[in-house]
C-alpha cells in the first residue's frame, strides 16, 4: 500500500528534472505507482511505501551535486490547511534588522550576533535584547531605509497566495520587528503577522533601543501555530511551517509538516525535509500542488 510520497524538485535556474533522474530515484524507493508530473522538468511526485524512510541516505547521496530537492511526506492529508512562515531569510531574502544596523554602520557588530542565534549558539531573547540596544538613539527614519533594501524571495507570493486560494489560512511569524512584518504581510496577502515592538521615543523620532515585552522567540511561535490550529479545529497534520533558523525549530519540529528553507546547520540537522536549492514553490509542490494552480497575482 503507497503511503508516502517522494516528490523532487530541481532549482530551474539551475537545472531540469531529467528521465533518468526520476527513474533512478523510483528505483531506490522502490515506487509503487505512476510518477505525476507536477511541473515539467521542475517538479514531480513518485508514490513509494514507508521503506522509502530508510532509503533517504542513498536517495541524498544519489542527487548529491544537483541541485535538486528531495522531499518525503505522507500521502495522506498533503494539502494544509494552516502556513506558519518566519520572514528573514524565508520568505524576504534579507535579515531586516541587520539591514537596519547596516545603515546605522553597525553591520558586522549585530550581523555577528543573528549568525550565532540563528545557528542555535545563542538563546534568542538574550541576543534581541543585545542587537537592539545598539540601535539606541538611532533615527526612527531608518526604518524606513531599511524597508526599501527588502527583496522577496522567490516563490513567496505563490506560496501564500496559492494555499490562501485553496482555503488555507496563513500567518506570517518573525523575532524581527513588525514594522517589516506588516508590510511584507500585506505584499504577499498573509492573514495575519506577528512579531516584536521595537519601541520609539516620539519626542526625539529616534529608537529607545528596547522592544515590548514579552519577546516574540522560538516558544512563540510555536505557540502561535498551536493556537491556530486549535482555533480554526484543525487535526495535527494539518499545519505547514517553514523557516531556516534555530528559533523555528519547535514550530518545525511540531507542524504536520515542516520545511527547513536554506536553513542554517543546526536547522538542516534536526530537519528531514529540506529547500536547499529550489524556491518557495518546492513549499506547494511538497503539498501535491502542480504549477498550473500556482496563484501568484
Amino acid at each position: 500500500m503507497t503511503s508516502l510520497v517522494l516528490t523532487l524538485v530541481a532549482r530551474r535556474e539551475e537545472t531540469s528534472l531529467a528521465a533518468q533522474t526520476i527513474a533512478l530515484a523510483r528505483d531506490i524507493v522502490l515506487a509503487q505507482g505512476e510518477t505525476v508530473v507536477l511541473s515539467p522538468a521542475e517538479a514531480v511526485d513518485i508514490p513509494c511505501p514507508q521503506t522509502a524512510r530508510e532509503s533517504l541516505p542513498a536517495l541524498h547521496a544519489a542527487m548529491e551535486g544537483q541541485a535538486i530537492d528531495v522531499l518525503l511526506t505522507p500521502a495522506a492529508n498533503r494539502r494544509k490547511r494552516l502556513l506558519v512562515s518566519d520572514m528573514d531569510s524565508t520568505i524576504v531574502a534579507n535579515e531586516t534588522l541587520d539591514d537596519l544596523a547596516t545603515h546605522a554602520g553597525l553591520g558586522e557588530k549585530v550581523a555577528a550576533i543573528t549568525a550565532r542565534s540563528m545557528n542555535g549558539e545563542l538563546d534568542f531573547a538574550t541576543s534581541l535584547r543585545e542587537r537592539v540596544a545598539l540601535l539606541r538613539g538611532l533615527p526612527t527614519s531608518l526604518l524606513e531605509t531599511a524597508w526599501k533594501d527588502v527583496t522577496l524571495n522567490p516563490g513567496a507570493l505563490e506560496m501564500v497566495r496559492t494555499m490562501s486560494a485553496f482555503g488555507a489560512r496563513t500567518a506570517l511569524v518573525s523575532g524581527g520587528f513588525t514594522f517589516f512584518t506588516a508590510r511584507v504581510a500585506a505584499l504577499c496577502g498573509f492573514d495575519e503577522h506577528h512579531a516584536n515592538v521595537l519601541l520609539m521615543d516620539k519626542a526625539t523620532d529616534s529608537l529607545t533601543g528596547e522592544t515590548a515585552q514579552p519577546v516574540l522567540g522560538p516558544d512563540a511561535k510555536l505557540h502561535l501555530l498551536e493556537t491556530l490550529q486549535q482555533s480554526h479545529n484543525l487535526p495535527e497534520d494539518a499545519a505547514l511551517a517553514i523557516g531556516d533558523g534555530a528559533n523555528d525549530l519547535p514550530m518545525l519540529h511540531r507542524a504536520g509538516l515542516g520545511l527547513a528553507f536554506h536553513a542554517k546547520p543546526v536547522v538542516r540537522q534536526a530537519i528531514t525535509n529540506q529547500i536547499n536549492h529550489a524556491s518557495l514553490r518546492a513549499a506547494l509542490f511538497a503539498q501535491g500542488y502542480p504549477a498550473s494552480v500556482f496563484v501568484s497575482a
